[in-house]
């Protein structure tokens, strides 16, 4: 299926995004810059506090991403592979739409990352998916029971303020899309085992962005 074979109705999705991944803390990613080791692996997490396409509502649907690349990502490089998971609580509307957006056919900011990176797709399931992210943003979870497990903390040390959060603005690798403000974590838990990937590496970077995307023809703006 394209966005030349069917007809892509108006949609927005606004919700929380995090990751987990191999990097040093603050992951360089985020900064367009080359991963710390020259290539990177993570788990991308995506949970939908509102959202529609057309008349399907998306409220509190999760998506999961394993992902893997070398080199700098925003590089348009050619080795970067990919699986996800979609919520196994969504009904067939529900799934046909979060295929539509999160494969970038929806149009809008997945489009254009899509776009970006080329991943090859290793596969795709539709799977339990457990997430949370607090309201202060002290912490941030997801899981695929047996399959994959993504913590972690907002990141703090001896000069930030009790309950602050470390924070970036205007960041030339924002990978929710432009005028978001990342919240730096670290990694209490990476682990993963599906799809060809196997990794455990606690205690590298995480990070926390929402993410307000809208489509076919725009990209959300912060809220």
């Amino acid at each position: 299926m394209s966005a030349e074979t069917v007809t892509v109705p108006k949609w927005r999705a606004v919700g929380d995004w995090f990751d987990t991944c191999r990097c040093h803390v603050p992951c360089p990613c985020t900064f367009a810059q080359l991963p710390t080791y020259g290539a990177c692996d993570g788990v991308l997490a995506w949970h939908i506090r509102e959202g529609r396409y057309g008349d399907v509502p998306l409220d509190g649907l999760n998506v999961l991403m394993l992902a893997s690349f070398v080199g700098n990502v925003w590089a348009k490089h050619s080795e970067a592979y990919a699986a996800v998971f979609f919520d196994e609580r969504a009904d067939e509307p529900q799934r046909e739409a979060l295929r539509m957006i999160f494969s970038g056919q929806a149009g809008g900011w997945p489009a254009r990352l899509g776009e970006t990176l080329g991943a090859e797709m290793r596969g795709m399931d539709f799977a339990p998916i457990e997430m949370e992210v607090a309201e202060d943003l002290s912490a941030w979870w997801a899981a695929v029971p047996g399959r994959v497990e993504a913590r972690g903390e907002a990141l703090t040390g001896p000069t930030t303020p009790e309950g602050a959060r470390v924070q970036s603005t205007n960041m030339p690798g924002c990978e929710t899309g432009p005028g978001q403000v990342v919240t730096w974590g670290r990694a209490t838990a990476n682990r993963a085992d599906a799809f060809g990937f196997e990794w455990s590496r606690p205690g590298q970077s995480s990070k926390y962005i929402p993410f307000d995307w809208a489509g076919p023809d725009e990209v959300g703006q912060a809220a």
